[in-house]
C-alpha cells in the first residue's frame, strides 16, 4: 500500500511539473505573439526609421510586378455570368487601348464569379472608360467599374 501511495505522489508530481512546463510554454508563446503584434503596430504608426522601411515596403507591394509601368488596372463587377472576355474587352476598347481583359472564374466548375479586371495603358483613357462604363447596362446587368485597389 505504501509503495502505491509513493507511486501516486510521484506520478502527481510529474503531472504537475508537466502541466507547469506546458503552461509556461504557452505563456511564453503568447507573450512572443503580443510582442510581435506590438512591434508591427509600432512600425506602421511611428515616425522612426523602422516605420519608414515598413511604409516603403507597403508602397512597393502595392505595385503589381507583372504589370508594365503606367498600366492601369480596372475592377469590373456585377458582370453577367454569360459575359465573355472578348465582349468585356470590346466594351473598354471603345475608350482606348486595352492590354488585357480577364474574368475571374470558379476553379472547380469554371463558371464566372461575376467580376473581372481590365488593364489599360493610358491613365486618362482608363479614367474615361471608368466614368462612361460605370452603371452601364451590359447583357442585362449594370456593371460597376473603378480603379482596382491593390490591398
Amino acid at each position: 500500500m505504501e509503495s502505491l501511495v509513493n507511486l501516486f505522489e510521484n506520478e502527481a508530481t510529474r503531472c504537475a511539473a508537466a502541466a507547469l512546463a506546458s503552461l509556461s510554454f504557452v505563456a511564453g508563446a503568447l507573450a512572443a505573439c503580443i510582442a510581435c503584434w506590438l512591434v508591427r503596430c509600432c512600425r506602421s504608426l511611428c515616425s522612426c526609421k523602422c516605420g519608414e522601411k515598413t511604409r516603403e515596403r507597403q508602397k512597393s507591394a502595392q505595385r503589381r510586378p507583372d504589370l508594365p509601368e503606367g498600366t492601369v488596372e480596372i475592377y469590373v463587377g456585377n458582370l453577367s455570368y454569360d459575359l465573355t472576355e472578348d465582349v468585356l474587352r470590346k466594351e473598354f476598347e471603345a475608350y482606348g487601348k486595352v492590354t488585357s481583359a480577364r474574368i475571374i472564374t470558379n476553379r472547380y466548375n469554371g463558371r464566372s464569379k461575376g467580376f473581372g479586371f481590365v488593364h489599360m495603358t493610358d491613365a486618362s483613357e482608363a479614367a474615361a472608360a471608368v466614368k462612361a462604363l460605370n452603371n452601364k447596362l451590359v447583357l442585362g446587368r449594370n456593371i460597376k467599374c473603378n480603379q482596382a485597389k491593390l490591398n
